[in-house]
């Protein structure tokens, strides 16, 4: 049986857990016992459901301290973020405990005497693959809406957050019903397994490990939905200030090395060339204060990325944009001192077709292009096969407009970074960043449920 072993990526010598692969044998028996669970949990009435979410967010807001220090060490996230994010996965719990009492369906005009009416149902088990860059805020804006609407869960987190998935099911166990909510460690064969015993799949990954767990849920006809990260753009128009912009675009793309699916990669400059040259400016004066340290650290803003890969694909990309022509704005070099430092870098001087604009790095990397005007913005911004979320930037309501209209992507922040969400808003994307419905909200309910159509006429 194969081990997993998370280590801290800024103290690699440090192991934060070490555990057993979950087995296909075993997922199918805790698929088993979760199916026997959820049955007493959905025939409870919404109140006991709303009461066990509600103390949920209570331990954890008890646990606070504990949670945000687990999330530095196991991921790396600087302590401001995961302060942030432990806050929350408490207002998420706080929220979907209410959802529970959502309504359950419509009444319609019925065309025969009695009454016609809509019932949302569960679809029994949820399996849930998450990944390691929110642990805690991940599974449980996927799990708490599927245990509101009256599903058991099995989650399978990823291997570099598998201790915080842990922390979290014992922390569940003292809450909710046995069997009801389930960790199960493990890698690809593990999600493989859970997806073939889950009545209804979520996952958080890559895209092409998202499309595998699509194609596999679809053979089985089941409920899937998959977010697969993004290429975003900011949008810096001819108006804007170039400090403040520089500012929210620095930290959109840098903030926890960038490791986020809505983190921004590409920064398209409309106007001519004193214009781009003064956003530049800003803009690299800006990522440049934002130096790589210790996440536990008090004002740090940007920690590790979460392994050695990691940090090879942001030096490896740097070298492929200075083989073609491009300059180094700032960053693209490793930091001496222990743990996967990178410095954060910023590109500039590659086409718009070149692989590094093209493709999502998934570290704090950023390339700078350049427009003449909106309508070339709209698609240089519009010109990847991603479409999560767009931030533009300025004062002009008509160039802002046509921006929103413009882009095809799921979110678009107005003056306002592209990291960040609204929990209780819907989220996702189009194209390669998100298959099937959205995310999040009491969008949720419905993805983990199922609406069936009754027709209640009297005995003649």
């Amino acid at each position: 049986m194969s081990v997993l072993t998370s280590v801290s990526p800024q103290a690699p010598d440090d192991v934060v857990v070490e555990v057993p692969e979950t087995s296909a044998a075993d997922v199918v028996k805790a698929a088993e016992a979760a199916r026997t669970a959820q049955l007493d949990w959905w025939r409870a009435p919404a109140p006991t459901r709303a009461a066990a979410l509600g103390a949920a967010a209570a331990a954890l807001r008890a646990r606070a301290e504990e949670a945000a220090a687990l999330v530095v060490r196991e991921v790396g996230k600087p302590r401001v973020e995961a302060v942030g994010e432990v806050g929350r996965a408490v207002a998420i719990l706080e929220y979907y405990a209410q959802a529970a009492y959502a309504p359950l369906g419509a009444t319609l005009p019925a065309s025969l005497p009695g009454l016609l009416y809509t019932e949302r149902r569960p679809h029994g088990v949820a399996g849930l693959v998450t990944p390691w860059n929110f642990p805690l805020a991940i599974p449980l804006w996927k799990a708490a809406p599927a245990l509101a609407a009256g599903n058991a869960v099995l989650l399978k987190p990823s291997p570099d957050a598998t201790g915080s998935a842990l922390w979290l099911a014992d922390l569940l166990a003292g809450v909710l019903p046995a069997d009801l909510f389930r960790v199960l460690p493990g890698g690809a064969e593990t999600g493989s397994a859970i997806c073939d015993a889950a009545d209804v799949v979520s996952f958080t990954g890559s895209v092409g490990v998202g499309r595998q767990v699509v194609a596999r849920a679809a053979q089985r006809g089941v409920h899937v939905q998959a977010e697969m990260g993004g290429q975003n753009a900011a949008i810096v128009l001819h108006d804007a200030d170039p400090g403040l912009a520089a500012a929210q675009i620095a930290g959109a793309a840098m903030g926890f090395a960038g490791q986020k699916c809505t983190a921004t990669r590409r920064v398209v400059v409309v106007g001519g060339e004193q214009r781009a040259a003064a956003v530049v400016e800003a803009l690299v004066a800006a990522v440049q204060g934002l130096q790589p340290g210790d996440p536990s650290q008090a004002g740090v803003l940007v920690g590790p990325v979460i392994g050695p890969a990691a940090r090879r694909k942001v030096l490896d990309a740097t070298a492929a944009v200075t083989a073609s022509g491009g300059r180094v704005l700032a960053g693209g070099t490793s930091v001496d001192r222990d743990g996967w430092f990178v410095a954060p870098t910023l590109l500039d001087g590659i086409a718009a077709d070149h692989p590094v604009a093209m493709t999502e790095t998934f570290g704090p990397m950023a390339v700078v292009q350049r427009a003449a005007d909106v309508a070339e913005a709209v698609a240089l911004a519009e010109g990847v096969d991603f479409g999560l979320v767009t931030s533009v930037h300025g004062r002009d309501m008509g160039d802002i407009l046509e921006v929103v209209r413009g882009v095809q992507t799921g979110m678009v922040k107005v003056n306002a970074p592209t990291t960040g969400v609204d929990f209780w808003a819907p989220f996702g994307g189009e194209r390669d960043s998100s298959y099937g419905q959205r995310e999040q909200g009491l969008a949720a309910l419905d993805f983990y449920s199922s609406v069936r159509t009754i027709t209640l006429s009297p005995h003649p």
